[in-house]
């Protein structure tokens, strides 16, 4: 952009001179040379900012394939063999060439770090780059109708943690947002805990807010949302669909209007919970 300027104020000012009629021909020669010279690093540099994408393209292609290739060498050897050594070598170099491209709103380190958790957990875990959004499949993650979480999953977000934990993060807070399909709530069992799809979303939200928090992650630094059904990202069909009931994370700055706050439509309050009358006079919830 800084370059396009400084080209339209050479131009600019070659157009004024000239136009006055009273600029020496060796000035307005000069002028126009430095115009086009300016013009051709323009070009140039537009040419190795292609290039660039091209290489950066290239490379996140080749960063899946040697994931896919230390995955097929781990099923058939063990971690101690060569070939898997080198793999895992290869692959973690590209990983660190391709997190140094600045492509998304987060630092390259901790870029670095998410991607290297979402390709660990790819049966659960997808992670967006361009938003620095992490999509857990609640498929994997939870139980059919339940907010209870998986081992797996306990597993995942106590890695996540560890993440959220470092330097790198300390200056981000995280956003916990549940989403579900359309399928209606009917059983009595589930919808005692879960009246609605929105507190189903919210309660699976809340579940991975505890762990998180459970595992070293200071509760000011999380916050929580549901959305339902409300939010689908593919169409819902008669069992629903499964790219639909989600957990998103979010990791923005500290202090800055969450993406909720500004966009939420949709409110929700946990169930009112059944308690026993006390004796005490603190008062009870």
């Amino acid at each position: 952009i800084l370059m396009r300027r400084t080209v339209v104020a050479i131009l600019g000012s070659t157009i004024v001179l000239s136009t006055a009629g009273c600029v020496p021909q060796e000035k307005y020669d000069n002028l126009l040379t430095a115009y086009r010279t300016k013009e051709q690093q323009l070009y140039q540099t537009t040419a190795e900012m292609e290039t660039m994408s091209d290489n950066e393209a290239m490379l996140r292609d080749q960063l899946k394939r040697a994931n896919g290739d230390v995955t097929r060498a781990l099923s058939r050897v063990g971690n101690s063999d060569d070939e898997v050594a080198r793999l895992r070598q290869d692959y973690e170099a590209m990983l660190e060439t391709v997190s140094s491209f600045d492509v998304g709103p987060l630092p390259a380190q901790l870029n670095q770090a998410l991607v290297r958790l979402a390709s660990q957990h790819s049966d659960m875990l997808t992670y967006d780059e361009q938003t620095g959004m992490l999509r857990f499949s609640s498929d994997f993650t939870f139980d059919l109708g339940k907010a209870s979480l998986s081992s797996g999953a306990r597993n995942t977000l106590k890695q996540l943690a560890g993440i959220l934990n470092s330097t790198d993060a300390s200056a981000f807070e995280t956003q916990v947002v549940g989403h579900t399909d359309n399928v209606p709530i009917r059983r009595p069992a589930t919808k005692r805990d879960h009246p609605t799809n929105t507190h189903l979303s919210v309660h699976r939200a809340i579940s991975v807010r505890d762990a998180l928090v459970s595992d070293g992650v200071q509760p000011n630094r999380v916050q929580v949302a549901g959305y339902g059904e409300y939010r689908p990202i593919a169409p819902n069909g008669k069992k629903g669909a499964a790219a639909n009931r989600r957990v998103e994370i979010y990791l923005v700055p500290m202090g800055q209007r969450s993406e909720m706050a500004k966009s939420s439509t949709i409110t929700s309050t946990a169930p009112t919970a059944t308690v026993n009358v006390s004796t005490d006079e603190e008062p009870i919830k």
